[in-house]
């Protein structure tokens, strides 16, 4: 084996622009009472803070700080984290991920992980989705029958780069190098953290711009910025530039 790729799921392996961040908005606008729905832009400015890697956690965030707004502390708000997390689900995955999940498009394809393995690239997953979101996506849509996923039930959020180093020891215990593949400045932080607490190996964090801030120039030349500083080697606009070309070349 040459490399491993880990690679983040939400706007990695599928878009959720209308999905994933619409759900966010639909939540943070019910829980408001329909005072305030966030924008896109709104959602990215908030995980550009790094800390926000659970949509639920985002979501309950996203509303607190609205109230705050209208000069209303915390402990007057006395938010229902559980309910928060049933309605956003309820939009998210549906009775039976009939919900906003089946409209995701995909932004990878089984054959390019097909081609990594050919060049002795091990690949598997480490996401902050649920194991049955993630899941879905890597063996009903893509049709994967037993990749090596760490999911959100099975590790600590990022950026703590627990299910990072989890994913690696499933896939190989030799001393390879390792790219992280994400989307958020979450993703890349792990990938600091990584290093800091593994010195002895090589990672790289690769970043992927997500679907919704290709369509102007200047949201993605920022969102790129972002990834960079946030611990980026490269940022890529889809994840099947990340060929074993390139892969090889970083090192």
């Amino acid at each position: 084996m040459k490399a491993i790729l880990i690679f983040d799921i939400d706007g990695v392996i599928r878009d959720v622009g209308a999905s994933y961040r619409r759900a966010i908005a639909d939540t943070v606008e019910k829980f408001t009472n329909g005072a305030f729905r966030p924008t896109i832009t709104d959602i990215d400015d908030l995980k550009s803070e790094g800390i926000w890697n659970n949509d639920w956690k985002a979501s309950e965030e996203l509303i607190y700080r609205y109230f705050e707004s209208q000069n209303q502390t915390r402990s007057e708000i006395n938010l229902d984290y559980e309910a928060i997390v049933t309605f956003f689900q309820s939009r998210y995955r549906g009775q039976n991920f009939d919900g906003y999940i089946t409209t995701e498009p995909l932004l990878l394809s089984r054959g390019y992980l097909e081609n990594l393995t050919k060049c002795n690239i091990g690949w598997g997953f480490f996401s902050g989705a649920t194991r049955g979101s993630a899941e879905f996506v890597l063996k009903k849509r893509i049709g994967l029958e037993n990749p090596v996923l760490v999911a959100m039930e099975d590790a600590p959020s990022k950026p703590d780069p627990a299910g990072l180093f989890e994913a690696i020891a499933q896939i190989s215990s030799e001393n390879v190098p390792v790219i992280y593949v994400g989307d958020t400045v979450a993703d890349m932080y792990t990938v600091v953290r990584a290093r800091e607490f593994a010195p002895f190996r090589q990672f790289l964090g690769v970043g992927v711009l997500p679907p919704h801030v290709l369509d102007l120039q200047e949201v993605a030349d920022s969102y790129s910025a972002k990834l960079k500083d946030a611990g980026a080697t490269v940022v890529i606009d889809n994840v099947e530039q990340l060929t074993p070309e390139l892969v090889f070349a970083l090192w």
